[in-house]
């Protein structure tokens, strides 16, 4: 396991005080005696804290998180998840986060957020794809900005992404493993970078093991922009198997499939990705790739420092990769 960073938070619990204090002085700020603020100095030192005075003063502004309302799900969803590890980690440095939601209409109309009408924000996260030409305005807006869960090709920009290939690539092998040949995918190829690299992932198992890849089995489970199906377009005749892009469609492949009278793993395995909590109330549970949500949002929030300290550093893509979680959704085949 990465080792856990050292924040402001545990800094100010060893010295006694409160993260205030500690970011007052270690920022160089006043309101603090010289006697305390070397004492944070030297705790700070023993452990290990890597201090955001290298991001300059400028951190004591706002750092603001876009996000797409079609990526958002009213029961909850992965990006919470994200962005709750995000307002923890900031909150733990004693920075202040402004979150807003981008409907399909601000986007369309390419209309600039209201966070920016305060001045004090210092960066941004952009956490669900959002279209190219949002994109460009929001980068004519700020050049600190990291787009977290995807990727644009032909925009340069600090990314923060999980290997999507390589682990729809290992779900594929694992339902392989259980003897299914006969295996599709759900998820819209063009929606995001994200479902694209992992309908490219299972298109490597299969042709790996010289298995067929049947369109039929090919099925969207949103539109292009994102907007998801209230439910699947599923074909008479199934594969044994399905590899789906995230936990949420799985758990609603799981759904539409009972309502169709067949029983998930008996009938046919079912496969997510994330391992957020919908994969475990699921019923049965979905095998998924485990995606750790609070290094995500650590490393989103490290590239922003980092480029607010030098905005001439080339950017950057940060890959992580996840682990398969064999749960009860996947079993040999009959």
């Amino acid at each position: 396991m990465p080792k856990k960073q050292v924040t402001i938070a545990d800094i100010a619990k060893a010295c006694g005080t409160s993260t205030v204090t500690v970011s007052k002085a270690l920022c160089g700020r006043s309101g603090v005696s010289e006697e305390v603020r070397a004492k944070i100095r030297e705790t700070a030192d023993k452990m290990g804290y890597v201090s955001t005075k290298s991001v300059s003063n400028k951190m004591e502004g706002v750092i603001g998180v876009l996000i797409p309302n079609k990526f958002i799900n009213p029961n909850g969803s992965f990006y919470w998840a994200l962005y709750n590890n995000i307002l923890k980690l900031l909150k733990s440095e004693g920075i202040s986060c402004i979150q807003e939601n981008i409907g399909a209409e601000e986007e369309s109309a390419v209309s600039v957020p209201n966070l920016f009408s305060n001045n004090r924000i210092t960066g941004v996260i952009s956490l669900g794809q959002l279209s190219v030409p949002y994109l460009r305005m929001l980068m004519n807006h700020t050049n600190n900005l990291v787009l977290l869960d995807y990727y644009v090709p032909g925009i340069e920009a600090d990314c923060v992404v999980t290997n999507g290939y390589h682990g729809a690539y290992m779900l594929t092998k694992h339902l392989i493993s259980l003897g299914h040949k006969e295996i599709g995918f759900i998820g819209t190829r063009t929606a995001t970078s994200s479902i694209f690299d992992r309908f490219m992932g299972y298109v490597k198992g299969m042709l790996e093991y010289d298995l067929k890849i049947d369109p039929d089995w090919i099925i969207p489970d949103r539109l292009s922009d994102g907007e998801r199906f209230e439910k699947l377009e599923l074909p008479d005749k199934l594969p044994s198997a399905f590899v789906c892009n995230c936990d949420e469609t799985a758990f609603v492949a799981i759904r539409d499939l009972k309502a169709k009278g067949l029983s998930v793993p008996n009938d046919i395995s079912v496969v997510g990705y994330d391992n957020y909590l919908i994969s475990e109330i699921s019923d049965p549970s979905i095998t998924t790739i485990n995606i750790d949500s609070e290094e995500m949002a650590k490393e989103a929030i490290k590239l922003l420092f980092k480029r607010i300290a030098d905005p001439s550093l080339p950017k950057k893509t940060h890959i992580l990769t996840g682990k398969l979680v064999v749960k009860e959704s996947t079993q040999k085949k009959k």
